[in-house]
């Protein structure tokens, strides 16, 4: 392979101003190499390849001057400062997140409103006075260091959190007292993919060996290993437990069971929903059991009974069902099924109170139920109306819980749900300065090209008519068993009160249907999940809603590829699009970061057969010349340690190379800022501001406010 490297061209960034007021662009003329890579005989040019040298001058250089001609678009669009102004105005209210029993304490966050981060409050009952536990703003001057996850010891002393960095999805662990809200001296790093697992006066955790600190944001994840951290000692200090010297792709998630009793590893290899399951019988010390040795379903612990594990699994069974294992005699035979697979999909089980809470998805709707530890149902948990529960939090020794609801057009809101009487009541409920009730949700099926049924969610104002000229954002993500339930979002509020068009598809290779949808989707069937958004698309356009001048397509990450590769498949069909933080060269995304997790459900192009399938819808690899692309905004950030930015580079730079026509393709890039979780308010703000000002722009609506 021979690279040539010469200097990066000098860029000249012009704006001129047609009849219609919007700003031709003249783009950075990136530097291309001769590298050529060979797959089973295919030669396959790579000329950006130096765009992943994050650390270099010149890819500092081209991101320096991409986001000159970026931020010169968005200064010319005239409503840009109202819709983020209009975007001030509606994050404005108290959101509360679901709260946790500790002991005689309610653990909560809170977020008054504009502040960067929740804030952590701690309580004495359900009524006592708020105070403040941890705030998260205080962490950093510009709101960029985030709290990611708190951890109680069951003890009820002690709180582990975890904190990020600029996005990062590389944490570290903090420890202090419950009771006197003491910060403890203890502080790990490297962590990643891992919780932490309370156990007497310390906890389980996996992380990795320290990176090369010019490669932290890059370089493959790899040796993955489960330590043992007593509290009050340094990092140095903790114990390893276990770590697998033979397959350095495996990653381990370990959990301690309510009673203490086992120590139970999800070991998982890829991102696929197969994962083995391993147990460490705290109680008596014992060795770690490989109770599942082998791929080939998916197993959660729910709970223990005794010393048997309660266990949700697809083994045999798509849609989930709930089974008893004994770990000395884990074999199938000897399993005793507690709820059996039905019709719909059985999406999550919890044990709280001596009570198993139970949740199905009918259409990709949520039922609650309350069952016995035996698998015969109690009762039904009422909610307020179609929709989501979830956040559903408790231990086996609680007599309530706390679940959240929400949907489309129901701010998330949090019940408590008392087991002993069978009710639930409001806890906290957002009050927020939108009229909910000017707006509608409804659920419609349509026809993928291969006849599938596909559920799609459709929001809007109800004064809103289908006259075919209705602005409308199509929403996917179809993936990695990804569920797209219900929700809330306040990022589409400006949109929708203009008389936009809100659609979020189901589409395959998610979960909505559990794993046969999922696997409808992934790997040689990946297509479909394309020809499932193509069809939303053209659904939409058929039925007035909106048309091809009108709707732009948006996804992130997983939903940033099917992006990537729709428009290359049908340009005409969309106005505008928004590739977020997408996963664009799909034959090299494996060497970065976690990307080779991504194997299972993509493919590799190591591979002769899975090779043929990616390079025919790699968004980076089928970008055609002399082609009328829609206007396409790509989002990306320097801290991006999951998807790499690289792959938006690439893709940008292609683009730019190839498109013809005055629609616009800008890359959007962030700094200190990752793939999406932890953002600060004011980032997060920032960043639809330019998203739903590209799409009013470049679907030709002005918004009025």
């Amino acid at each position: 392979m021979k690279i040539n490297l010469f200097p990066i061209t000098a860029i000249i960034i012009l704006f001129a101003y047609g009849c219609s007021n919007k700003p031709e662009i003249k783009y950075p003329v990136t530097k291309k190499t001769d590298t050529v890579d060979v797959y089973f005989g295919n030669k396959i040019a790579d000329p950006y390849r130096w765009l992943e040298d994050d650390n270099s001058d010149e890819t500092a250089a081209w991101v320096k001057a991409q986001m000159e001609v970026t931020n010169k678009y968005f200064e010319a669009i005239p409503f840009r400062k109202d819709i983020e102004e209009r975007y001030r105005e509606l994050w404005n209210y108290e959101r509360y997140y679901s709260p946790e029993k500790v002991g005689k304490y309610y653990i909560y966050e809170k977020n008054d409103g504009l502040q960067e981060q929740a804030v952590v409050y701690i309580q004495e009952g359900l009524d006592g006075e708020p105070k403040v536990f941890i705030d998260p703003n205080k962490f950093s001057e510009d709101g960029t260091v985030s709290l990611k996850t708190l951890y109680f010891s069951r003890d009820h002393k002690y709180c582990g959190y975890a904190i990020s960095r600029s996005g990062s999805d590389w944490t570290e662990f903090y420890v202090k007292e419950v009771e006197s809200g003491k910060l403890l001296d203890d502080h790990l790093e490297w962590i990643k993919f891992s919780g932490m697992a309370w156990y007497k006066d310390g906890f389980f955790y996996s992380r990795y060996d320290k990176p090369d600190e010019k490669s932290a944001m890059k370089s493959q994840n790899i040796n993955q290993k489960v330590y043992y951290h007593k509290v009050g000692t340094s990092q140095d200090k903790d114990k390893l437990i276990y770590q697998d010297k033979k397959n350095e792709k495996r990653g381990f998630s370990v959990s301690v069971t309510d009673d203490e009793r086992f120590l139970t590893f999800f070991v998982w290899e890829g991102s696929s929903s197969e994962n083995m399951l391993y147990v460490k019988d705290l109680k008596k010390d014992g060795k770690i059991r490989k109770v599942i040795g082998k791929k080939e379903a998916e197993y959660i612990v729910v709970d223990n009974i005794g010393d048997k594990l309660l266990v949700k699994t697809n083994y045999e069974a798509p849609n989930y069902r709930l089974v008893i294992i004994d770990p000395k005699k884990p074999a199938k035979e000897n399993w005793k099924e507690v709820i059996p697979e039905s019709e719909y999909l059985l999406n999550g089980v919890y044990s709280i109170g001596g009570k198993l809470i139970v949740r199905y998805l009918k259409d990709v709707l949520t039922y609650l139920s309350v069952y016995d530890m035996e698998g015969k149902k109690i009762n039904n948990i009422s909610l307020p109306t179609v929709g989501s529960a979830g956040n559903i939090g408790g231990n086996k020794y609680d007599k309530e819980f706390f679940y959240t609801f929400t949907t489309y057009t129901y701010p998330s809101t949090i019940f408590i749900y008392n087991l002993e009487e069978q009710s639930s009541r409001v806890f906290k409920k957002p009050d927020i300065k939108f009229d909910i009730d000017e707006y509608e949700t409804e659920q419609v099926f349509y026809k993928s090209k291969d006849g599938t049924d596909i559920p799609l969610f459709i929001t809007k104002k109800k004064s809103v008519k289908n006259d075919g000229n209705n602005p409308t954002i199509l929403y996917g993500y179809g993936g990695f068993n990804v569920i797209m339930k219900p929700a809330f979002r306040l990022t589409m509020l400006p949109f929708l009160e203009q008389g936009g068009i809100f659609a979020e598809a189901c589409l395959r290779g998610g979960g909505e249907y559990g794993e046969t949808w999922h696997k409808a989707g992934m790997l040689h069937n990946k297509q479909n999940v394309f020809d499932d958004f193509i069809a939303g698309a053209e659904y939409l356009v058929n039925e007035k809603y909106t048309s091809s001048e009108k709707i732009a397509a948006f996804g992130g990450s997983n939903g940033g590829t099917l992006v990537g590769a729709v428009i290359n498949q049908r340009p005409d069909l969309f106005a505008a699009a928004v590739p977020a933080v997408g996963v664009m060269d799909m034959l090299r995304f494996h060497k970065f970061t976690i990307g080779w997790a991504w194997v299972p459900e993509y493919g590799s192009s190591e591979d002769s057969l899975q090779y043929e399938t990616l390079i025919k819808y790699s968004p980076l690899h089928n970008i055609k010349s002399g082609v009328e692309y829609p206007a396409v905004l790509v989002t990306t950030a320097d801290h991006d340690d999951r998807v790499f930015p690289a792959h938006s580079f690439k893709y940008a730079a292609e683009l730019q190379a190839k498109h013809t026509g005055g629609n616009p393709t800008l890359i959007r890039i962030e700094t200190k800022a990752g793939h999406g979780a932890g953002s600060s308010i004011s980032k997060t703000i920032e960043l639809y501001t330019d998203i739903l000002s590209f799409i009013f722009y470049n679907v030709d609506e002005t918004p009025q406010y």
